[in-house]
């Protein structure tokens, strides 16, 4: 079974804000780190919500992970509007997003369809927080009978 979480939220900076929220939730949920899925969720949701917002139609968003890579994916509404990835002046408040999923994203792109939606996607591979330990032959795993302390209770 593939670990999957999609939800549709509606396009406002509420729903954006909801999205990183669940997203760290579900990656906490599936023993994953959340950095740097929860900037790359924050920045894609707030595009969808920026650029690809049509009044009374919600964005979707989709994690899943196959092996070691964490897929994020933001679906909207705007496939008229392809997000393009721009050098943003100093002065300049916004338009960094992009640059930051591409820097922080082991690769992301941009799928087309059904008419009308996109989705932008963003992949992380997840290096094991630590190492696999075989159990030494004799001790049992943790699951197993004789697993936990049997210590006195406190």
């Amino acid at each position: 079974m593939i670990p999957n979480f999609s939800i549709r939220l509606s396009p406002t900076p509420r729903g954006a804000r909801l999205a990183r929220l669940l997203a760290t939730e579900q990656l906490r949920c599936w023993g994953l780190p959340s950095d740097p899925a929860e900037q790359i969720v924050a920045e894609l949701a707030a595009n969808a919500v920026t650029h690809g917002r049509v009044p009374g139609r919600d964005f979707r968003l989709t994690l899943y992970v196959v092996g070691d890579t964490l897929r994020i994916e933001v679906t909207d509404t705007r496939a008229d509007r392809d997000p393009c990835l721009e050098q943003a002046s100093p002065e300049a408040e916004s338009g960094r997003g992009l640059a930051l999923v591409a820097a922080l994203a082991s690769r992301w792109g941009v799928s087309e369809g059904p008419a009308p939606r996109k989705t932008v996607w963003a992949e992380v591979i997840q290096a094991p927080q630590f190492p696999l330990l075989a159990p030494e032959p004799g001790f049992p795993r943790s699951g197993e009978w004789g697993a936990l302390s049997k210590g006195p209770r406190r």
